[in-house]
């Protein structure tokens, strides 16, 4: 059974910066894309960030292009989500998970129906 848990969330001014992490077990993490989601209040959950096997690909929504960076230590078999010029819009609950795309380099799709772990809050406020 693959667990994932997320840790690294909290409350930080705007214009701050927060280090997400996802440890994830029970299956080879190596063989598998990654990708941060988040979820705000009342709205759906959408993707945020991915990164292929080996890091070859990385792709981010347009909303947080220049300000996250996503990574992955295989060995470790973890994830991260550095956010950096965080804003109030970027409170969420943020989630990893895996990502399949319909093409090589495309964004993540059909997430809808994946299991979920608890994720972790993030708060921008002042």
């Amino acid at each position: 059974q693959v667990q994932r848990v997320e840790s690294g969330g909290g409350l930080v001014q705007p214009g701050g910066s927060l280090r997400l992490s996802c440890v994830v077990s029970g299956r080879e993490f190596r063989k598998h894309d990654i990708a941060w989601y988040r979820q705000a209040p009342g709205a759906e959950r959408g993707w945020v960030a991915a990164i292929s096997t080996s890091g070859r690909i990385i792709q981010y929504a347009d909303s947080v292009k220049g300000r996250f960076t996503i990574s992955r230590d295989d060995a470790k078999s973890m994830a991260f989500l550095e956010m950096t010029s965080l804003k109030p819009e970027d409170t969420a609950v943020y989630y990893c998970n895996d990502a399949y795309s319909d093409y090589p380099g495309g964004p993540p799709v059909r997430y809808e129906n994946f299991d979920w772990s608890q994720g972790t809050q993030v708060t921008v406020s002042s």
